[in-house]
């Protein structure tokens, strides 16, 4: 028995699990919510207990790496750190460079750090909150899983843009996809779930959340990706435009008398999504509370499930039929009527819920109506599961 634990870094959350391996027994899960912010809090959970510390003055990446590793110790989860054997760290990009997940060595976590160019707001992020880890538990292995990398079986035809080729042959521009550590986890599932071989099935696992994807697998592989060069492309999102003409870019530079480019990507990464389209927030459960009275709050919702139908529309068209769709994600297994509103355009294909069973939130279940010719699960992700897997092979 050894200890993994395994890391997932965001751009205001830091969310980890505590696995003993190879059992995958789950020993402790956390969150540490809002750091670098005067609103900062630890949550922990371990068996049927929950601890919650909050602090009123800022907090760190650092600091916040640090206070996990003390609680860890306070809360008696580890007696002494040096019994954490492996560190697994979700990483978002990983070009062509990665295909599979990775010991971390000096290079590795240089590379990291430059391919934040495909992902501009978690590589670098990501690649310092690595160096933390390693400063902090330098005797553990520390192993990167890329969400990129479950795409790396996309064909040209799929991952190549309709410009130069030479663009891609010297710059790497081409479609990288994110979120491939949920969908592998997810896809694995759904061959228990569904009781058949991933080998003849074809998949459509939507990824919904502050980031959202669409992916269609077919024989367990991935076949394409709503997310494109960056996590900024494909579905509209939390704050996140997703798709939109290029020729915007341009044009918004010279209205809003932007400084560059990099300005615009800011407003596209952050500012948009259904933040921008409602102009109120960008959490889902806000919005539905005051759709009915606010109609931008009510076309923002509208816009996302739009989105959402039409890549699974265009995937199915690709893949000539769909076996099982499936949830995922924070909407995706919590969003009862986000759910019920992007089933219901697939009634065509024999896609259809029971509302009842609909209603379920945060549990892995199958939603179909008795008489559906295509099944739909809610599969919870449990990346950080996946992320401890690959550690454990690597040690």
């Amino acid at each position: 028995m050894v200890k993994v634990l395994s890391v997932n870094l965001g751009s205001s959350t830091l969310k980890w699990r505590l696995f003993s391996m190879p059992e995958e027994q789950q020993i402790a899960t956390g969150l540490v919510d809002f750091f670098d912010n005067t609103k900062a809090e630890i949550t922990v959970k371990f068996g049927d207990q929950k601890k919650t510390r909050s602090f009123d003055h800022q907090l760190s990446l650092k600091d916040a790496i640090t206070t996990l590793m003390q609680e860890l110790k306070t809360l008696n989860l580890v007696s002494d750190l040096h019994e954490i054997a492996g560190v697994g760290h979700r990483v978002v990009a990983g070009g062509e460079l990665f295909k599979e997940s990775v010991v971390i060595t000096p290079k590795v976590l240089q590379q990291i750090d430059a391919l934040g160019e495909f992902a501009p707001l978690h590589n670098h992020l990501e690649a310092t909150g690595i160096q933390q880890f390693l400063d902090q538990m330098p005797w553990a292995t520390h192993v990167a899983v890329f969400d990129s990398a479950f795409h790396q079986t996309l064909t040209p035809e799929n991952f190549l843009y309709g410009i130069p080729y030479a663009y891609y042959q010297k710059y790497g521009v081409r479609k990288y996809g994110a979120h491939g550590t949920s969908v592998r986890y997810v896809t694995k599932r759904a061959e228990k779930v569904l009781h058949q071989p991933l080998a003849d099935l074809r998949l459509i696992v939507m990824h919904l959340g502050a980031g959202s994807s669409i992916t269609a697998v077919e024989g367990g592989k991935s076949l394409d990706t709503s997310m494109g060069f960056t996590p900024l492309d494909g579905v509209m999102m939390n704050t996140r435009s997703g798709q939109i003409d290029v020729s915007v870019v341009p044009y918004l530079i010279k209205k809003l008398n932007l400084k560059n480019a990099d300005e615009l990507i800011t407003i596209l990464n952050q500012k948009s999504g259904l933040l921008g389209v409602s102009g109120i927030s960008d959490d889902q459960r806000e919005l539905k509370k005051v759709a009915a009275a606010k109609p931008q709050a009510k076309l923002a919702l509208d816009m996302f499930a739009n989105r959402v139908i039409k890549f699974v529309g265009s995937y199915i068209a690709l893949m000539n039929g769909v076996d099982a769709l499936i949830f995922t994600g924070g909407v995706g297994e919590n969003s009862a009527e986000m759910r019920r509103q992007i089933m219901a355009a697939f009634s065509y294909v024999g896609a259809t819920i029971d509302a009842t069973k609909n209603e379920t939130a945060g549990k892995e279940v199958d939603i179909s109506a008795a008489d559906a010719l295509v099944k739909t699960w809610v599969i919870p992700t449990n990346e950080e599961l996946m992320i401890a897997r690959d550690v454990y092979a690597k040690l």
